[in-house]
């Protein structure tokens, strides 16, 4: 086998690290939903992740939690220049609605950007069209992406990288999420799930 070159190794790495952060976020999560279970029978059991946020979508134009009520979201934390995490689970979830077929025509897919400097509305529009016409980009101030964030118990960092565009990339964590139609959290996928995985456990949460 040959050897990998310093790039590679260093890809290699970090998606590792990205892979390692995931499954943590991803128990971290699970706990956190249970420790939001109110206690004794009558507990609603909803897990508190996802919340009122203001962004602007691809168009330029103000959107909010409620633009989306009516419709599960399945969304993922991601931004433009990601050069393999973000396009690869972005493709899986294409491909998971793909296979849920008529079952998932009402689905909204949404990327939420954590690279806001670089991801204006226009970039956006670009990027979120290579995985099909329904989609939704979402970008704001640092503030606004910081608060939604926070709502969706997502990490994320700008680290310097000398051989990345603009000399930084972004880490962040890789979990998709899925959303009711009244908002609410249902369920989260990590960045291990395949597509069929991903449309199976969509299909057992929307009871479709």
């Amino acid at each position: 086998m040959a050897a990998m070159t310093p790039d590679q190794s260093r890809r290699l790495t970090r998606r590792i690290a990205i892979a390692a952060v995931c499954l943590i976020l991803a128990a971290g999560l699970a706990a956190y939903a249970l420790m939001q279970r109110p206690p004794g029978p009558g507990g609603s059991g909803v897990a508190l992740v996802g919340g009122p946020f203001t962004m602007l979508n691809q168009e330029g134009k103000t959107v909010t939690e409620q633009t989306f009520l009516g419709k599960p979201m399945l969304l993922f934390f991601g931004f433009t220049f990601c050069p393999d995490v973000c396009p690869t689970e972005m493709q899986v979830m294409a491909a998971a609605l793909d296979e849920l077929g008529d079952k998932g025509k009402d689905i909204q897919p949404i990327l939420v950007s954590v690279d806001p400097a670089r991801d204006t509305p226009d970039v956006m529009a670009a990027y979120v069209s290579n995985f099909g016409t329904n989609w939704s980009g979402l970008t704001g101030s640092d503030e606004q992406v910081a608060a939604m964030a926070r709502t969706y118990k997502v990490f994320y960092e700008k680290v310097a990288r000398a051989d990345a565009p603009d000399g930084y990339t972004m880490d962040h964590s890789a979990i998709v999420y899925l959303m009711g139609s009244d908002g609410r959290f249902l369920k989260h996928f990590t960045y291990t799930t395949d597509a069929k995985a991903m449309a199976e456990g969509i299909a057992a949460a929307l009871g479709r």
